[in-house]
């Protein structure tokens, strides 16, 4: 895919490229400049999708497991042979920093090796039946199926990755897909689409629209072909997505203000400023696990504050394609004057601005508060920006209480050494991940990963992802 100043791209239907139509503008938000312009589908085009989606479950459902398993390998192998092209095309349309996107495109690599080694893995068990008088014979047979066709909605800041870990599972379970990438980075997903199609899966059976959000809901309200809405974003869009989808399955992978403790038992304590600085800044906070929260325990609370903000004022800001850069730009500067109003009511509010805090275009510094307190947006919302707070505390299990007082529950971050201490945060935190001697930013790609609360329903990672896009059915069979 060619990102020529002023081309038109259309979007993927059954293998080609659409170029009808009214055509939006992608730029750089970095420096603003025309990438190129691509074709907005629409609701026709939609409802075409969907009914080619429908159309191939039954041949989707029929592909062997090693030919679905050969497809997946093949994607893996034409990304590692790419790895180049798809890492210019995030810093390009995402802003990412050109050694992040290299990386994205290895974990992408590792999410497709993943679903081709689950896609042979998946089985099913047999189990007795003979349990009670009169059932003499009788036994059932479990195995799993694609639910059908799926509606994929996924956001800008991991454009390559995140649209993996719906398209990957999704052709280790046979499911059609219908895929609506952010659309501030379509042109990643729309190629990614390409090497899909050109390994094997077939062109009926995936779909990449450039929607509006509108007619995006309108397609998970009205479309009952659709078996299953997968949502990545916020969760404002998110639950509201899930109000208007009716009877279908839906996953949420949402937001939160993700928070770390750090105990005074835990004696690396430069290493773990240098986690929670790369937690709290890398893709300059555009995750929904950045670090945004850390609560540390007084006797170590000033010696490791001001260890995070030595490190975080030796970062690098600039333009995403130098190798040097550690922070690039937000994604539009909109997000960047919503960051700033943020810090600067903060600050207004009586928090104290350690580090940072300044704005030049879409750049933001990066950004330590201490000195918060319940109310303020920098703590209650997702700042989605490269903004950090850190606060002491005096007893262990208040510092869980200041963790569990959000509305969001994705994953925390603890730095102890105490077996008690561990269980104790394990059994009490409302989250859907304990990362132990890490940032609450660690994730591998195939382990479960949700929320709870207002973080999200559901599991993605590539096993968990298949079982959320597969069901069960039961054969059940007697004497003959």
């Amino acid at each position: 895919m060619k990102m020529r100043p002023g081309s038109v791209t259309g979007f993927l239907l059954c293998g080609k490229e659409w170029t009808d139509g009214e055509a939006m503008e992608i730029r750089s938000p970095w420096d603003q400049g025309l990438l190129g312009r691509v074709t907005i589908a629409t609701r026709q085009d939609a409802r075409e999708a969907v009914t080619h989606a429908a159309a191939s479950l039954r041949r989707t459902r029929a592909l062997p497991r090693w030919k679905r398993k050969e497809i997946l390998e093949d994607i893996a192998a034409t990304l590692i042979d790419q790895k180049e092209r798809f890492a210019q095309l995030i810093v390009a349309e995402a802003g990412k920093p050109i050694r992040a996107a290299r990386t994205e495109v290895e974990r992408t690599v590792q999410v497709f090796k993943t679903a081709a080694e689950e896609a042979v893995r998946l089985g099913g068990e047999s189990i007795p039946l003979d349990l009670s008088e009169g059932n003499e014979g009788k036994w059932g047979l479990v195995q799993r199926f694609p639910v059908g066709p799926i509606l994929a909605i996924t956001p800008f800041n991991f454009p390559l990755m995140l649209v993996a870990h719906k398209l990957a599972p999704a052709i280790a379970a046979g499911c059609p897909v219908v895929l609506k990438p952010a659309p501030q980075t379509p042109f990643t997903a729309l190629a990614l689409g390409e090497v899909i199609l050109k390994s094997g899966w077939p062109e009926e059976a995936l779909a990449i629209l450039t929607l509006s959000n509108a007619d995006t809901a309108w397609l998970a309200e009205r479309e009952d072909r659709i078996k299953l809405v997968s949502f990545t974003g916020s969760a404002a869009v998110g639950w509201a997505l899930k109000a208007k989808s009716g009877r279908k399955r839906v996953t949420l992978e949402l937001g939160g203000n993700a928070a770390l403790i750090v105990h005074s038992d835990w004696k690396d304590l430069d290493e773990a400023a240098a986690r929670v600085a790369h937690g709290a800044f890398s893709y300059a906070g555009q995750s929904c696990i950045s670090v945004q929260r850390v609560y540390v325990e007084r006797p170590i609370f000033q010696t490791f504050l001001w260890k995070v903000v030595g490190l975080a004022g030796k970062l690098v800001q600039g333009d995403p394609a130098l190798e040097s850069t550690d922070l690039g730009p937000l994604i539009r500067a909109s997000d960047a004057e919503r960051v700033e109003t943020w810090i600067n009511q903060a600050v207004k509010a009586g928090a104290k601005l350690v580090e940072g805090g300044l704005r030049n275009g879409n750049l933001i510094t990066p950004t330590v508060f201490s000195g918060t307190r319940s109310g303020m947006k920098i703590v209650e919302e997702e700042i989605f920006g490269p903004v950090v707070t850190i606060e002491p505390y005096d007893d262990y299990e208040d510092a869980l209480a200041m963790v569990n007082h959000s509305r969001y529950g994705l994953q925390t971050g603890l730095y102890t050494r105490d077996a008690g201490r561990i269980m104790l945060a394990f059994r009490e935190l409302e989250v859907g991940a304990v990362i132990v001697g890490d940032v609450p930013t660690w994730r591998i790609d195939a382990m479960p990963y949700g929320g709870v609360k207002e973080s999200g329903l559901g599991r993605e990672g590539v096993r968990w992802a298949i079982e959320e896009m597969t069901e069960p059915r039961l054969l059940v069979m007697g004497p003959m």
